[in-house]
């Protein structure tokens, strides 16, 4: 299915045997979707490009499709590679991409600027409970990391920096949002804040949502907790491993 994936989504679908086989020395590597997007992929972010390219992470667990042109919100998107994968399987999609880590921003904004015919907005912030400011844990020495958290600041010593942060509910005022088709999140354990946090309203205006799971120390920040949670909001759930879907029953 992995191969099957990278043919059905790349058309230099080569590009990864020729990394496989050491063949090139390319860094940063240029994938080319099928529609056009280009994917500029650091050699340091192949894993996180395959988990979406390849394994199709994020939609393999949906029982409804989304519409042609669906509004999607992405939540810790890295250096883009989800935020690309929604624009070459959704070309009329508009996406908001949310990404903290400043070298991962800038990898997000190059991979914007190389897919201009994409309706991609990026912002370089944190997304939590609420809007203000947050310290965001990770090794500032780690170009393009994959584990910020704004969790275990004192475990680890205090490393990282503060960055600005919004909640969900701001994110829909301030892009006059009046549905969101998919709300993917990535964001090593914030999700729990993000969601419980968030207003009524708001949630109900969140059709599909994808995303990694990672189970904390706090009550309820685990999978079977925030399962309930959503299914006390209307939503139909799934689950694997680390990974959540969540859509609305009924539709199609």
């Amino acid at each position: 299915m992995r191969y099957w994936n990278l043919i059905r989504n790349l058309s230099n679908w080569w590009l990864h045997f020729a990394v496989k086989f050491r063949l090139t020395e390319a860094d940063p590597l240029i994938f080319k979707a099928r529609n056009g997007i280009t994917i500029e992929t650091p050699r340091r972010l192949l894993h996180e490009f395959k988990e979406i390219f390849l394994e199709n992470a994020y939609f393999s667990g949906f029982a409804t499709s989304l519409p042609r042109n669906p509004t999607i919100i992405d939540i810790g998107a890295n250096a883009g590679f989800f935020t690309l994968f929604a624009a070459s399987s959704f070309p009329r999609a508009s996406i908001y991409s949310f990404e903290p880590v400043p070298e991962n921003f800038q990898q997000l904004l190059r991979n914007r600027e190389r897919n201009s015919q994409a309706d991609i907005s990026c912002f370089p912030v944190a997304v939590c409970g609420s809007d203000g400011e947050i310290f965001l844990n990770f090794e500032l020495e780690d170009n393009f990391t994959t584990a910020a958290t704004i969790l275990n600041s004192l475990e680890s010593g205090g490393k990282g920096l503060t960055v600005p942060c919004v909640s969900l509910a701001t994110i829909f005022q301030n892009n006059s949002l009046d549905t969101c088709d998919l709300l993917k999140l990535d964001c090593e354990g914030a999700e729990f804040e993000i969601l419980y946090s968030c207003p009524p309203e708001t949630i109900a205006k969140v059709q599909r949502l994808a995303m990694e799971v990672h189970a904390g120390k706090e009550e309820g920040n685990n999978m079977q907790a925030l399962a309930a949670w959503l299914g006390n909001h209307g939503f139909a759930v799934r689950h694997r491993k680390q990974m959540l879907w969540a859509w609305r029953p009924g539709q199609l």
